[in-house]
């Protein structure tokens, strides 16, 4: 029995030892199924200005891996999905070129290498076997992707349609910094940004430019160091050029689709070291000198940087100091600050003696400009201004920015000749200098906008009318040669029944036309407009007494609209006017007692001024009146006035309806006969009633359009 419990608990502890074999190899299957590759090492070495690192893995990679490049701090990370890191070091040192170090960060299943750099710079891959090439170019243009033999290789192919870039913005920030932000298509755009010169260049690979978006965006008048903004179709790609103007730094991010570039204006400041917003930025050193010579300090600082330093006879003294990867630049100004120095830079080249000394040689250089400015010969040079009045020009010479004082110097005269439209200038060389510049940024033609206005006054009128006649008579007659008599109320009148009109059936000859109506309220015209009319009369031959009935009724339906378009042309922030009419006849009353005739002005009138933003939008300042001819009076004519004033802002070429007057009249008159007239159904016979429903609609609509806008694409 022993025996078989003992071979039972082996058999159970062999079947418990299967399964935990079990699980352990299906976890490690699973482990090495997560991580099917792994680096293996990273090598490299640089080509001319060009780093090329070799990346070894253990198995090829079927794709590149997927990177991104980071301004600030200057980064490049890739990142190997699927991979591990069996380099054996999570940090590798390069110092190669701009590369500084590598580092190589393993997070769950993906591997990622993040290159340290001095400077943003652009890279790209290449596949070679079981390794990965990155290549760093270090002139700062497009990088061209190399193998292990620092050959070309070509690009892998990419899907020829194109797709269109969504739109362009730009915008000012709260510090005034201009921020460009382009919509992309999606994520998968390439972007390339660098700066060449003074201008921020952007290429976008393998895109297209919608038709709207070929344009060139003047946006100096937003305050920002971007001026213009370039964007035109360049082969395959689309091309960006950002023209600043001014000391600026620029960085540029990406956010899912959309791309920002945002350009920072600097303070300048003619002494500092390095320009820039983010204080100190020079490369770090480690300074430890115990009682050494300021001379030496700063002798070291010049070895360091490759700066040119001239030092004053008058800087001595010695000094004790530890710093430990501190900017070099901050390094030399904790010298200066130490022993009361003070520093000029003429390019490359510093010049360092004490504060007091700089101060002295500056003040004594401007006494000697001055008092050369007051003997230095003057000239005299012709101006041709073109688009502006020579006049006006010098206005703006006399009196700079409206403070009273001269652009001209102490010396200096100007004389114009309004016939020919030109500016004589006599003034010292560097003042002449200044107009000739002045002159070039002021005399140039104002872009010219039409607007076009559209005055639609509609009326829709209605009206109704229902009124009676009702008369009745006795008939007598004395002879035959004796008209006709009617007894209308008791009193004997000769005539028929109703004003201007004869009894049908009666003997004309015996009865004379009267107005005997008993109850006369017909419907009255709208407009001098006649109305409509039944008439009965009851009577025979024979008969001596008769009534008499006549109703009218009117119904008048009229819509009309009268349409005024005025259109004029005028420069940019230049108000023009543009107006017609009539001059009424009035009668004013003088302080003797007697009158005199005036006129007055009943007309359409257009006052606009447009102002063209940056964007190409226009901005109107607009007064509209339209004027009629209202009811006469016994002093003249009175003046029916509409009038709209505004400020609207308005797109090239669209149209917006900037006011609109709606009036509308109903009104119900009732004239009746007392009692008689509030009898029900027999009471309409004693009454007219009148209705009336008037509207009337001023409606103003405005059309600007950029003439002479042409694109400058370069």
């Amino acid at each position: 029995m022993m025996m078989l419990k003992n071979t039972s608990l082996n058999v159970l502890t062999r079947q418990r030892f299967q399964q935990c074999v079990f699980v352990c190899l299906a976890s490690i299957g699973s482990l090495a199924a997560a991580q099917e590759n792994a680096i293996e090492s990273i090598s490299a070495n640089q080509q001319g200005s060009n780093v090329i690192v070799k990346i070894s893995l253990k198995k090829p990679v079927a794709k590149p891996p997927v990177g991104f490049s980071i301004n600030s701090p200057a980064r490049i990370a890739l990142d190997f999905s699927a991979t591990s890191n069996e380099t054996g070091a999570a940090v590798q040192e390069i110092a190669l070129g701009d590369v500084r170090n590598v580092n190589v960060v393993q997070a769950g299943e993906r591997s990622r290498l993040v290159f340290n750099l001095k400077r943003p710079l652009n890279y790209a891959t290449a596949i070679e076997g079981n390794s990965v090439i990155v290549t760093i170019d270090g002139s700062g243009g497009i990088a061209t992707a190399v193998n292990s033999a620092g050959l070309p290789v070509s690009s892998a192919p990419v899907a020829t349609g194109k797709q269109n870039i969504r739109d362009i913005d730009f915008r000012r920030g709260v510090a005034g910094e201009g921020r460009i932000v382009v919509d992309l298509p999606d994520n998968q755009i390439g972007v390339d940004v660098r700066q060449q010169g003074q201008t921020i260049v952007v290429d976008f690979m393998k895109a297209a430019l919608p038709q709207v978006l070929r344009r060139r965006l003047d946006v100096t008048d937003f305050g920002t160091p971007v001026q213009t903004i370039t964007t035109t179709p360049q082969g395959e790609n689309v091309r960006m050029v950002i023209e600043p103007k001014g000391l600026w730094e620029h960085s540029a991010y990406q956010s899912d689709s959309q791309l920002v570039i945002e350009v920072k204006p600097i303070k300048e400041e003619p002494n500092k070291l390095t320009q820039g917003t983010q204080g100190y930025r020079g490369e770090k050193l480690s300074l430890n000198f115990q009682n050494v010579e300021v001379r030496a300090v700063l002798q070291v600082i010049a070895d360091f940087t490759g700066l040119n330093i001239i030092t004053s006879d008058t800087v001595n003294g010695n000094l004790t100091l530890r710093l430990k990867d501190v900017p070099w630049d901050q390094a030399l100004d904790i010298v200066m600050q130490a022993k009361g120095l003070d520093m000029r830079k003429n390019g490359t080249v510093l010049w360092i003696a004490p504060k007091d000394e700089l101060l002295t040689k500056e003040k004594l250089e401007l006494e000697q400009r001055s008092q050369i400015a007051e003997l230095e010969p003057v000239r005299t040079e012709t101006f041709q201004l073109n688009y502006q009045k020579a006049d006006a020009f010098k206005q703006l010479l006399d009196n700079a920015g409206g403070s009273g004082r001269s652009i001209l110097s102490k010396r200096g005269s100007a004389v114009i000749d309004p016939r020919t439209n030109q500016l004589f200038v006599t003034d010292i060389v560097s003042k002449l200098e200044e107009i000739r510049k002045l002159v070039q940024k002021t005399d140039i033609p104002s872009r010219q906008v039409l607007i076009e206005a559209r005055i639609v006054e509609a009326n829709d009128t209605f009206s109704k009318n229902l009124g009676a006649k009702l008369g009745f008579g006795v008939q007598r007659t004395s002879n035959t040669n004796q008209p006709g008599i009617i007894e209308l109320g008791g009193q004997q009148q000769a005539g028929a029944v109703g004003a201007g009109a004869t009894v049908p059936g009666l003997n004309s000859a015996a009865l004379q036309t009267v107005n005997g109506n008993a109850v006369n309220l017909p419907a009255s015209g709208l407009n001098g407009a006649s109305a409509g009319s039944v008439a009965l009369t009851l009577f025979n031959a024979a008969a001596t007494r008769f009534i008499s009935l006549e109703l009218s009724a009117l119904e008048s339906d009229g819509k009309g609209k009268i349409l005024s378009s005025p259109r004029v042309i005028t420069a940019d922030q230049l108000k023009a006017t543009i107006e017609q009419g009539t001059e009424l006849p009035y009668q004013t009353a003088t302080s003797s007692g007697a009158t005199s005739l005036a006129f007055r002005k009943a007309n359409l009138k257009l006052e606009v001024t447009p102002q063209i933003t940056p964007d190409g939008n226009v901005v109107l300042d607009v007064d509209v009146n339209k004027d009629s001819v209202g009811q006469a009076t016994l002093q003249g004519f009175a003046i029916d006035t509409k009038h709209v004033k505004t400020q609207v802002l308005i797109e090239n070429g669209g149209t917006v309806v900037i006011g609109g007057i709606y009036i509308q009249q109903d009104r119900d008159t009732v004239t009746k006969v007392p009692f008689f007239g509030d009898i029900p159904v027999v009471g309409n016979l004693f009454k007219t009633t009148s209705r009336t429903n008037d509207k009337t609609e001023l409606l103003i609509f405005l059309t600007p359009k950029i003439i002479n806008d042409k694109v400058v694409v370069r």
